[in-house]
């Protein structure tokens, strides 16, 4: 496999597939870059999703529901099914609040 070199940046090819030809794009590239804020501060010179306008490894931030369809759609995938019901952590948490009261009077009696 040879490495032909093809106007600003290499590539590797073969038998006629470019091979990480998206991510080996050299300094002079003329295309859209990233641009989101790196660690070091300065903007990242990946080249740019056509999709997002960012690179693979920044992507774009979700933003959350804004409709209350989107927030039916999100209750609905988190619903929870079994012994951590809404329901039922109610019910557990009136039985414990009864049971403190019982204790505490049962303590209550035994000290008279």
């Amino acid at each position: 496999m040879t490495i032909p070199y093809i106007g600003v940046f290499r590539m590797l090819i073969k038998d006629n597939v470019t091979i990480g030809v998206e991510w080996r794009f050299g300094p002079g590239w003329p295309g859209k870059r990233c641009g989101a804020k790196t660690r070091r501060g300065n903007s990242c010179l990946r080249p740019a999703n056509r999709n997002n306008g960012r690179c693979r490894l920044h992507g774009d931030a979700s933003t959350g529901a804004k409709t209350e369809e989107e927030r039916a759609r999100i209750s609905a995938a988190n619903l929870r099914l079994g012994k951590f019901t809404g329901d039922k952590l109610e019910k557990r948490s009136k039985n414990a609040a009864k049971e403190r009261k019982i204790q505490k009077e049962l303590n209550w009696m035994e000290r008279e």
